[in-house]
């Protein structure tokens, strides 16, 4: 498929028009990767016209849903990173186990893997009944997906020998039910999860929390948009509180970084030195 030209004016127009229609800001995003999608989507339906292209994402509700769906990254599994998994497991879950109560907030969580993955953490280490997960994301398709808690059943295997990785002791199978072709989740683990639309962009803190996770969205943002977001984590976080982050990504930059101290192997910070 011959890919279309178009200019970084048109991209910044159009990205003024959704901020100022749907207050959507993507200005702060990387601009290869966002242009990159942008592209991909317009070749891929086929539209007459960029200015066509346009019209129809400012007009039409149901083709915005698509444009944020498609220019929003949402790749994520179950247990991704197993010896990540397996650090919160053994380090950082216990000593937060101390607290009457636990404030978990994933940030981008996209289909919602990773929240059920925490969840099952929490259930074995029989913190559940006292946690609260709040996961979010810019797009509302993927937390409508997120709340069902259905997976393709496809995807079982894997999942199965991330979680064994992570140190999972139980039958990763008792966790679902098969249905048809997907795998349905089951609900005391959907009952402590809290899926709402939170935009990093442009969304103050909402709660305050004990461990935020925010692991591989940072990575498409500009360094601007990182410092921004890296204060939102940090005014968000209890003393004391753990900060993760996506294998690429660090605060070493940022204004935070001096009152973090890092957990060795892992990128996970905790909150005072």
């Amino acid at each position: 498929m011959e890919l279309p030209v178009i200019s970084d004016e048109q991209i910044e127009g159009l990205l003024c028009d959704l901020l100022r229609n749907y207050g959507y800001d993507f200005t702060g995003y990387s601009k290869a990767s966002l242009k990159r999608r942008i592209i991909r989507l317009y070749a891929l339906d086929k539209i007459l016209g960029f200015t066509e292209f346009k019209y129809k994402i400012l007009n039409d509700n149901v083709y915005f849903k698509r444009f944020v769906e498609q220019v929003t990254v949402n790749v994520t599994e179950m247990f991704r990173d197993p010896t990540f998994f397996k650090t919160l497991r053994d380090e950082v879950l216990p000593r937060l186990g101390t607290y009457p109560f636990i404030r978990i907030w994933i940030a981008g969580c996209s289909t919602g893997e990773e929240a059920y993955s925490i969840s099952i953490v929490l259930k074995e280490l029989n913190l559940l009944h006292k946690s609260l997960i709040y996961a979010t994301d810019l797009n509302p398709t993927v937390l409508e997906k997120a709340s069902l808690g259905m997976f393709s059943l496809t995807y079982m295997k894997q999942y199965s020998e991330n979680y064994i990785a992570a140190g999972g002791k139980q039958d990763f199978s008792s966790y679902y039910t098969a249905k048809y072709s997907l795998a349905k989740f089951d609900d005391e683990l959907r009952s402590k999860l809290i899926f709402s639309t939170h935009n990093l962009v442009s969304d103050n803190s909402f709660n305050e929390f004990q461990l935020i996770l925010c692991r591989n969205v940072l990575i498409y943002f500009d360094r601007d948009l990182q410092h921004k977001v890296l204060e939102l984590f940090d005014d968000s976080l209890e003393d004391l509180g753990y900060l993760a982050l996506g294998t690429k990504e660090t605060i070493d930059f940022s204004k935070i970084a001096k009152n973090y101290k890092r957990l060795p192997n892992d990128k996970i910070w905790r909150k005072g030195r």
